[in-house]
């Protein structure tokens, strides 16, 4: 039988070096492939979920006592699990209460609009495997804003804004602000004056990055001029730009029931080039009690 070992051996060894040669080649015209889908298709940038929240504020008045309410707050949170939550009227025990029902992801940034030991906060909440604060403050809204406790407007209580440059660990780093207050219930004045000042404070946050205001207003969307001052400051209302958005109610009920297509006072208003695809009033309630007497308000974005 004739010897054709040397013949497969030799054949072998050119297929392999052959393959060699070309595996190089083959790696090199693949990534450049990749990196063509790359550059045409990138990668979905991910989606940021805000919620502006007024908690109304702990009390033991019943029903509706903070001792009542927190375990459907509690449910309502973790299930809605915003990476970031502009509050309203929180007292600080009440802050540390929400803090420890939504741990161990959560933290939160605020102080009390009077340096007061147990006074209510305009607090931000954020998912800390999401985000990472890298600057903050709290201003009072009157004429001296670095004055605690100041009201030099006629509001019927002080009232403050506190803000957050967050770095958003999940999309490369980028940066943004959000900025949370809530305005005065009672003189329209006030709330004018306030919306200015957060308009001022708003034009010197880097104009690179995007920008996020939410609150209580205590004004109804497109029905107040406090609506027009913050639209006027280069914000879009993410309820109008929504993709896609939930039913309309009333986002204050007062622990009546919901009214159909009423008044946005809660809003989340965001820069230009925020894309949102979906805006909602989440109506979430346990056996028939709501978590506070204002409706949460919720928006998913894409921040440009």
């Amino acid at each position: 039988m004739p010897d054709s070992s040397g013949v497969t051996r030799r054949t072998g060894l050119r297929t392999a070096v052959a393959a060699a040669i070309a595996m190089p080649l083959l790696t090199r015209a693949q990534a450049s492939v990749a990196s063509a889908t790359r550059r045409t298709h990138p990668r979905p940038r991910p989606r940021l979920d805000v919620m502006t929240y007024n908690l109304r504020y702990a009390s033991t008045v019943e029903p509706n006592s903070w001792a009542v309410r927190r375990p459907v707050m509690r449910e309502l949170l973790r299930g809605a699990s915003p990476h970031v939550i502009g509050t309203q009227e929180g007292l600080f025990r009440q802050l540390l209460d929400i803090e420890s029902d939504l741990a161990p992801h959560y933290a939160w940034i605020g102080s009390g609009r009077e340096g007061v030991s147990g006074d209510e906060s305009v607090a931000v909440f954020y998912d800390t495997r999401r985000l990472a604060p890298v600057g903050h403050d709290t201003f009072q809204l009157s004429d001296t804003p670095r004055v605690t406790g100041s009201n030099t407007w006629g509001a019927a209580l002080p009232r403050i804004a506190t803000w957050v440059r967050f770095r958003d660990l999940a999309d490369g780093g980028r940066e943004f602000h959000i900025l949370n207050t809530h305005l005065d219930h009672a003189s329209q004045y006030a709330r004018t004056r306030a919306a200015s000042l957060i308009a001022e404070r708003i034009a010197e946050f880097d104009p690179s990055l995007p920008r996020l205001l939410t609150g209580d207003f205590n004004a109804a969307a497109h029905r107040n001029e406090v609506y027009d001052i913050l639209l006027g400051a280069e914000l879009a209302d993410t309820w109008d730009t929504a993709a896609a958005r939930s039913r309309l109610y009333a986002t204050f009920h007062g622990y009546a029931p919901l009214t159909p297509d009423g008044d946005r006072i809660d809003w989340i208003l965001a820069s230009p080039g925020v894309k949102v695809h979906r805006a909602s009033i989440d109506t979430f309630s346990r056996y028939g009690r709501f978590p506070s007497d204002h409706l949460p308000v919720r928006a998913s974005l894409t921040l440009g």
